[in-house]
């Protein structure tokens, strides 16, 4: 089984969440990495865009399929990672590092204490 990073927070739909300074660093976790397979095309909002919590950011494609991306957290996108639009492989190859897409601002706050832990994230993953 896949081990996940402790420094991270996720969510039930396979993102993940860095603390970088007051913004969150976002990516999908190895575990969606490996669902989707070779990812070929990723689509990201633009700096400036507001994203709420739940609701669809942006979009991979591989191989396999289309999957959307859900906002972990409600904010303000502050930083895009513009080399994934030449190198989606970066995700695969990197998805806790290289392959970030996107930083938020959170405006809700609270909405980041009810995201998993590493322990309850890889339970999460043993029911899948």
């Amino acid at each position: 089984m896949t081990s996940f990073p402790n420094d991270l927070r996720y969510t039930h739909d396979h993102e993940w969440l860095r603390a970088a300074g007051s913004a969150w660093r976002v990516g999908i976790t190895q575990f969606a990495v490996d669902q989707l397979g070779d990812i070929t095309l990723v689509d990201l909002p633009k700096e400036g865009d507001l994203v709420t919590k739940g609701q669809r950011f942006g979009t991979v494609e591989s191989v396999k399929s289309v999957s959307d991306l859900y906002a972990p957290v409600s904010g303000k996108v502050t930083a895009v990672n513009t080399s994934l639009k030449d190198s989606p492989e970066q995700i695969n190859n990197e998805p806790y590092g290289a392959g970030w897409m996107i930083e938020l601002e959170p405006t809700e706050k609270v909405e980041l204490r009810e995201l998993l832990d590493t322990a309850a994230y890889t339970k999460h993953v043993a029911s899948q």
